[in-house]
C-alpha cells in the first residue's frame, strides 16, 4: 500500500476549506425584500428577545412585593412596592433603561386605561401614584434591567393584578387599524397599515405622525433619551412586550417616521402605546395590531 504523500494532505486540507466556505455561503440568510439603503436594518444583535412578560410577580429570581396597592378611584392613587432580589432582600439600583431605573405601567383589562410613570425611591420602597378615575380589573407592571444582566436588551417585567371597585365603563378593544388619533389631536399612522405582524420575527414597526393641522412631523423632542417610547400589551393575556427605538436620541426622523425594533412572542392582538414629545407636550397614541 502506498503511503500518503505530502501533496495528498495538502489537497485534502484545501478541499476541506473549500467545503466549509461553501456551506457558510449556502446557509447565510439572504437580504429581505424590504431592505433598502436608506432604512435602518434590524439585526439579531439589535432586535429584542421574544418573551411574554409581566404574567407573574416573580421572574429571574426577582419578586414584586406589595406595600400599597390601589384600591380606590382618584386622580392620584398612591402605589408603593419593593423589588426583592434573588437573595430575598430589596434591590434599589438597576441599569438605566431609556434614562430611567424603573418604568411602571398600569393597564385595565379592556386596554382603555393606560398609565406610564416612573416611581421614586424612598429608602427601599418605590413610590408613585396613578390616575384611576374608573373602576375595573387592572394589572400593574414594574420593568427594570438588573445590574448583573446578561442581556441588557431584555428587561425583567413583573406583573401584579389589582381591582378598583365601583361602576366600570367598559370599552371594547378597537380592531386593528392603520391610523389613530391622540387625545391632543395628533394623527399617528402605522406605515404598514393593518398588515399582520409576523410571530417571533425581528422587524421594525414604523409610524408617521401628523400634527393637529395635518402637517407631517419630521422632528420630535427627546423623550426618555430617544425619539419615543413604545410598549405593547396582549389584549387577552395582559402580558407586556418591550420594543426598542431605532434612534436613541431625539433628532430628525428617518423618512419622517418613528421606528421601533419589535419581536412578538404570542399570536393574537396587541394594544400598542406610543409616546412621543412634540410642541412641548407628551402625546400618547394607542393602536391595535394583529400578530401571527
Amino acid at each position: 500500500m502506498r503511503r500518503p504523500r505530502l501533496t495528498d494532505w495538502v489537497f485534502f486540507a484545501l478541499a476541506m476549506v473549500i467545503g466549509v466556505a461553501a456551506a457558510f455561503v449556502a446557509l447565510r440568510p439572504a437580504p429581505g425584500p424590504g431592505h433598502s439603503a436608506h432604512r435602518p436594518v434590524v439585526t439579531a444583535d439589535l432586535a429584542p428577545a421574544a418573551h411574554s412578560d409581566g404574567l407573574s410577580e416573580a421572574e429571574s429570581g426577582y419578586r414584586f412585593e406589595r406595600v400599597t396597592t390601589p384600591a380606590v378611584r382618584g386622580p392620584a392613587v398612591p402605589v408603593a412596592f419593593r423589588i426583592l432580589g434573588p437573595g430575598g432582600k430589596p434591590v434599589t439600583r438597576f441599569l438605566d433603561n431609556q434614562t430611567k431605573q424603573l418604568h411602571f405601567f398600569a393597564v385595565r383589562d379592556d386596554m382603555n386605561v393606560f398609565q406610564h410613570v416612573h416611581p421614586t425611591l424612598d429608602g427601599e420602597t418605590w413610590r408613585t401614584s396613578l390616575a384611576l378615575t374608573d373602576g375595573g380589573a387592572y394589572r400593574m407592571f414594574a420593568e427594570f434591567v438588573p445590574l448583573d444582566t446578561k442581556d441588557p436588551r431584555h428587561p425583567v417585567v413583573l406583573g401584579v393584578p389589582f381591582t378598583v371597585p365601583g361602576d366600570t365603563t367598559f370599552v371594547p378593544v378597537p380592531a386593528p387599524a392603520g391610523e389613530t388619533v391622540t387625545a391632543t389631536g395628533y394623527r399617528v399612522a402605522r406605515v404598514e397599515g393593518t398588515d399582520r405582524v409576523p410571530l417571533l420575527r425581528a422587524q421594525m414597526l414604523r409610524f408617521a405622525v401628523r400634527d393637529p393641522g395635518g402637517a407631517l412631523v419630521t422632528a420630535v423632542d427627546p423623550h426618555l433619551g430617544a425619539n419615543g417610547h413604545l410598549t405593547g400589551f396582549h389584549t387577552m393575556l395582559l402580558s407586556a412586550t418591550h420594543l426598542h427605538p431605532v434612534q436613541s436620541l431625539g433628532a430628525r426622523l428617518v423618512d419622517g417616521e418613528l421606528a421601533f425594533h419589535s419581536m412578538f412572542p404570542e399570536r393574537g392582538e396587541y394594544r400598542l402605546f406610543l409616546e412621543f414629545s412634540h410642541g412641548g407636550r407628551i402625546h400618547t397614541a394607542a393602536i391595535t395590531v394583529a400578530v401571527g
